[in-house]
């Protein structure tokens, strides 16, 4: 009988497992995506070599002052009508990007036409930001998020983690989590908000120290998320990384 139970218990221990395997393997194939590629420089084609120097400016003026706003370094190199943007923060980095191309445009190149060209770009990104995070809110469909987590669900839009767009990760995550915890009869409100900012630390990894998933965990206790959504988010502390 001793060995009869054993047996049965073990066979129910595998078929556990096939069952989860396949469930997660299931869930995986509704949702696959490409991934996008991660960078840390972008490339602004110009209209011709005569641009470079304008960008310089005169003793190099120009081109201090735009590194200074923006936090970028501007590469002005023997590459053919282009220079190359570099920064290890995408929305910097974005920024710099728009407001360049702005003053390409426009032709008029000096410091004060870079600063105001500088903060209408920076403006346009923010909007973008925002406007990014409720789409993501929209899609996830768990309810509202305090504004400031919208903002930072916002910022992941603009950044990359082993080649794959963080938001777009995020919302994929929400829909596994969803499919899993519907078939688990979890709750799976508190599992889609959970998957929602698990990544979200993601966003200011560059400005504040400690791991993203710490600081995740400190801005949905911060914005009040429920000690359920909470536990979960810093339980994404101590997954199992593969091999």
């Amino acid at each position: 009988l001793a060995r009869r139970v054993r047996q049965l218990d073990e066979e129910a221990q595998g078929e556990a497992k096939r069952r989860a395997r396949n469930l997660v393997a299931d869930a995986l194939q509704r949702v696959a995506a490409s991934h996008a590629a991660e960078t840390t420089s972008s490339l602004i084609e110009l209209p011709s070599d005569d641009m470079k120097g304008r960008i310089i400016g005169r003793e190099g003026r120009n081109i201090r002052t735009l590194e200074h706003l923006t936090g970028v370094d501007v590469i002005v190199d023997d590459t053919p009508q282009a220079v190359v943007l570099s920064s290890f923060d995408p929305i910097r980095r974005e920024i710099a990007k728009m407001t360049l191309l702005k003053l390409v445009e426009d032709g008029r190149i000096q410091p004060a036409r870079i600063e105001e060209m500088y903060y209408q770009s920076k403006t346009e990104i923010d909007e973008h930001i925002l406007q990014a995070g409720e789409q993501a809110v929209f899609e996830a469909n768990c309810g509202d998020f305090h504004e400031e987590l919208v903002k930072l669900l916002g910022r992941l839009n603009y950044r990359t983690s082993y080649g794959q767009n963080v938001l777009k990760h995020t919302l994929e995550v929400v829909h596994l989590a969803g499919l899993m915890a519907t078939e688990l009869d979890a709750n799976v409100k508190t599992t889609k908000r959970a998957a929602m900012l698990h990544d979200v630390g993601k966003a200011v990894t560059h400005e504040i120290e400690g791991s993203h998933a710490q600081i995740s965990t400190q801005y949905a206790k911060r914005y009040g998320e429920a000690p359920g959504v909470v536990h979960a988010v810093e339980a994404h502390h101590y997954e199992v990384q593969p091999q």
